[in-house]
């Protein structure tokens, strides 16, 4: 199925703790010389103009990114996520970056950033943004396939990023595995998975079969809007980080509480705790 499309959402509440989070991660990647690997698996387009017509129809960003900049203070977590997104806008916020192109922005001369996808719309406009970008790869592959053949990377250090659609109730235990396989291959790297909240029951599940495969430092970080409902709807979303800088879990601490005054007026619910230690 490729009916997804990520214009629909693009700055949504959702986004801002995804985005966040990545930016975090590869920001504190920068502070070794040596280069990196970020591996997209769900690319989708890049970059999302917010005046378009599947942005307008939702207005989504209006509850997310919008909410963020109007604020005049930030947690030092949202800091190099915020300025990669004032740095597209000059002044009104017209332009989102999806994943790849808040990677590519962060990224340093040596290192690299592959892309995978689907949709063939999507592929195009990723080729269309990062055209003749020698930093940048891109794919129209199976995402959990080609993540296997890529790694270990020849950099040995980098991020996994995984960000499926979930349109299929497989992508949850599809997800498991491969950042399974992907971890017996490439141990040392840091993975970000990304789920939605709307069967609480199903993300239990998928997060019960991460803490079986017997892999260490995974942090789970969550945050709601609103409590979990029977009804259909996101209520959620949520990010799995397995090998986590050792400063992120303080970071989020200190974020998630902001993050819910400022988008859900204090009235959501969120959590950062270990699922599985040291």
């Amino acid at each position: 199925m490729l009916s997804y499309r990520h214009a629909f959402h693009a700055g949504n509440y959702a986004d801002v703790l995804k985005h966040a989070v990545v930016a975090y991660i590869l920001d504190y990647l920068k502070q070794k010389d040596k280069p990196f690997y970020v591996h997209d698996t769900h690319a989708g387009a890049g970059r999302y103009l917010l005046s378009a017509e599947k942005a307008q129809k939702t207005g989504e960003y209006k509850d997310g990114i919008a909410k963020v900049l109007a604020e005049k203070t930030l947690p030092e977590a949202l800091k190099p996520y915020v300025a990669v997104v004032k740095a597209m806008n000059s002044g009104e916020l017209r332009h989102y970056p999806g994943s790849p192109y808040l990677e590519k922005a962060l990224m340093r001369e040596g290192d690299r950033l592959f892309l995978t996808e689907l949709h063939p719309a999507d592929v195009a406009l990723l080729e269309q943004t990062f055209t003749k970008d020698r930093q940048v790869r891109i794919e129209k592959a199976d995402a959990y396939q080609t993540l296997i053949a890529k790694l270990p990377p020849k950099e040995k250090r980098g991020v996994v990023v995984m960000d499926p659609p979930y349109e299929l109730k497989d992508d949850y235990q599809a997800v498991v595995s491969a950042i399974s396989d992907a971890y017996r291959r490439f141990a040392n790297g840091t993975y970000v998975l990304w789920y939605p909240v709307v069967d609480r029951a199903q993300v239990e599940s998928m997060l019960a079969a991460f803490k079986a495969t017997g892999i260490k430092k995974q942090l789970r970080i969550e945050q709601s809007l609103r409590p979990d409902t029977d009804q259909h709807g996101m209520t959620g979303a949520g990010l799995l980080v397995i090998n986590p800088p050792w400063t992120l879990k303080a970071a989020m601490d200190e974020t998630l509480p902001w993050l819910d005054k400022v988008l859900a007026a204090g009235a959501g619910q969120y959590q950062c705790q270990w699922l599985v230690g040291e």
